[in-house]
């Protein structure tokens, strides 16, 4: 017997224990660090969706445009936590425009004003972070320490200093 597409895609989810936690995409992840979700529309052709942009749409029940993104309120590409509450969503649908002000705000940016340990991650090195957090989450489920690690880059043999 197959899943159903809403089966399958929350079988790749793993939510933290807290009402606040991220709820993390244990599944495939491309080559810019955010997840890849296939989906098979009825009569249509197979297509991948970012995993973040299903479960909005899923979870709220609103259609995005093509054009609406969607802002990460916690900053971790692997993150699909959307609620229609805004307040508790990591997710929230916004313009272009939006998600540049928010990455400014944030210093995720790279230009000569920004401060070297504010400048936004290299493409290789966002990949392989979510790649590590997706291997970590996949491998011991939520461990608080191990997604931590892995969201600051911090490799699971490197010590820590306490």
């Amino acid at each position: 017997m197959r899943l159903s597409e809403h089966d399958r895609f929350w079988g790749y989810v793993v939510k933290g224990p807290a009402p606040d936690d991220c709820w993390l995409w244990t599944g495939a992840v491309s080559d810019d660090g955010y997840g890849r979700f296939w989906t098979k529309p009825v009569g249509g052709r197979q297509r991948a969706v970012r995993p973040q942009r299903y479960a909005f749409e899923e979870v709220t029940g609103a259609a995005l445009s093509s054009t609406t993104l969607l802002l990460h309120a916690c900053d971790v590409p692997l993150c699909v936590h959307a609620d229609a509450d805004p307040e508790r969503s990591h997710v929230s649908p916004g313009t272009h425009r939006d998600n540049m002000l928010d990455r400014a705000q944030k210093g995720r940016h790279r230009n000569g004003w920004t401060a070297d340990r504010y400048r936004g991650l290299p493409r290789e090195e966002r990949v392989r972070q979510s790649r590590e957090l997706r291997d970590a989450v996949r491998t011991h489920g939520w461990d608080t320490d191990l997604i931590r690690r892995a969201l600051n880059g911090i490799g699971p043999d490197q010590p820590t200093l306490w």
